[in-house]
């Protein structure tokens, strides 16, 4: 068992190595752990690191450094040198860094990527050049249904866990409250229309009864939701499902707030809604009606695991995680116990085996489950928890946290081998 105080002292070591160096690293290049004539194994990262989205790259960078202090803790842990870089959230830029990836820095596994647009071009790299690809937080289930293939596997929930739990969640509110009409709002790429169809195909299997009153499909990193939210004051559905997340939801809602909507509808948002940044960006005095999820919780599984990685990681950057960091702490601690069990990073059919059903005890864990990957799709099964805003000063600057838990188990939430073969079917 790794005590706490060790690892917060080698954190804080950390830091300080870091702060050092940063003078030296080269513009959005950073290079992590092990060198290269020491690493066990190379693995290039890809995340946005300008733009509205850039705090995803930050922190799942430090959610690297969480993972490699982690590692340097056992002895027998294999050595990960961590190159990561800007993908600047375009999906051609991403797929020639992959390459010069592989071709120039001799990586052996590929990582990273937050859009999922960008996730699926990395991803066909991956598939042709014959190089497991780790996929730390991009969510479009497309990826490892319609376009899984056996170098690919994700380590975060995705629009199918997420969605699956709020089909749930609207079919036991629908009991309570009786709502029959649903609008969807959604960034008009990959990731927001594939976690429209996942909702829909969820409520379908559930067999509840709706009817969409409207579909709004804005662009990703919109800045001005003023239309849209005229439309939905002007047709008001029983309750709003979205799918904008980061920045995009953080404007939605300060928009929004001034108006009518919170007090007309719901708003639901299943995978990103309950971001750190989210819940600071909602104040001391939240919208009314909001219902929430995200990959990772701060405050949710209240395990000594989840409080060492909220712990690990204040300390080393002075600010709390959002869900990437988790998802990025996982994809290394998932290479480490694979290179581990092969020790050769080269045999990539037993690297393959080695992840396929892979069990690893990560911080979103409630107690009594550990983590596993689905050796047939390739996706992390995790269980998913949804709440609401309750005030909390636990986790400053934000002035509340998700609560009122409902938690669904992740066994219930996987795909059914039926669905599984209706969509990979349709490739």
């Amino acid at each position: 068992m790794i005590q706490w105080g060790k690892l917060a002292g080698l954190v804080i070591s950390l830091l300080a190595a870091v702060e050092s160096a940063a003078a030296t690293e080269p513009a959005g290049r950073v290079e992590l752990g092990a060198s290269a004539a020491e690493a066990d194994v190379t693995v290039a990262c890809m995340y946005p690191m300008t733009g509205r989205p850039a705090s995803y790259g930050r922190d799942s960078i430090t959610g690297i450094r969480v993972a490699l202090a982690e590692l340097a803790l056992q002895p027998h842990a294999p050595k990960l040198r961590v190159i990561v870089d800007d993908s600047r959230s375009k999906a051609s830029f991403a797929v020639q860094m992959a390459e010069n990836f592989i071709e120039t820095d001799q990586a052996d596994i590929l990582c990273g990527v937050v859009s999922s647009g960008v996730g699926l071009a990395v991803s066909r790299v991956a598939r042709s050049r014959r190089i497991i690809m780790i996929g730390t937080d991009h969510a479009s289930s497309r990826s490892v249904l319609e376009e899984g293939h056996r170098y690919y596997f994700r380590v975060s929930s995705d629009t199918w866990y997420s969605h699956a739990a709020g089909a749930r969640y609207l079919k036991e509110l629908q009991a309570k409250t009786g709502w029959r009409t649903l609008a969807f709002l959604g960034p008009d790429y990959e990731y927001g229309r594939v976690a429209w169809r996942d909702l829909r195909q969820a409520l379908e299997m559930l067999g509840v009864e709706y009817q969409v009153v409207g579909q709004y499909w804005p662009k990703l990193y919109e800045p001005d939701y003023t239309l849209y939210i005229q439309s939905l004051l002007e047709s008001p559905p029983d309750i709003l499902v979205t799918a904008l997340w980061g920045g995009d939801f953080n404007a939605f809602i300060e928009q929004a707030r001034t108006t009518e909507l919170f007090r007309k509808m719901p708003v639901a948002n299943f995978d990103t809604g309950g971001n750190y940044d989210t819940l600071v960006a909602l104040g001391k005095n939240p919208p009314p009606g909001l219902i929430l999820s995200a990959r990772h919780h701060l405050n949710w599984p209240a395990t000594e695991r989840n409080r060492r990685f909220v712990q690990a990681f204040h300390a080393l950057s002075g600010r709390y995680p959002s869900y990437s960091a988790q998802g990025a702490y996982a994809g290394m601690m998932v290479i480490a116990k694979a290179v581990g069990m092969v020790g050769d990073v080269s045999d990539t059919d037993a690297m393959i085996k080695a992840l396929e059903g892979l069990e690893i005890e990560l911080p979103k864990d409630p107690e009594g489950f550990t983590s596993y990957i689905d050796a047939e799709t390739h996706q992390i099964v995790q269980a998913q928890a949804i709440g609401r805003p309750v005030p909390s000063d636990h986790y400053p600057p934000t002035h509340v946290m998700l609560g009122d838990w409902v938690v669904y188990d992740a066994e219930l939430l996987k795909p059914s081998p039926e669905l599984v073969e209706r969509r990979r079917g349709s490739r």
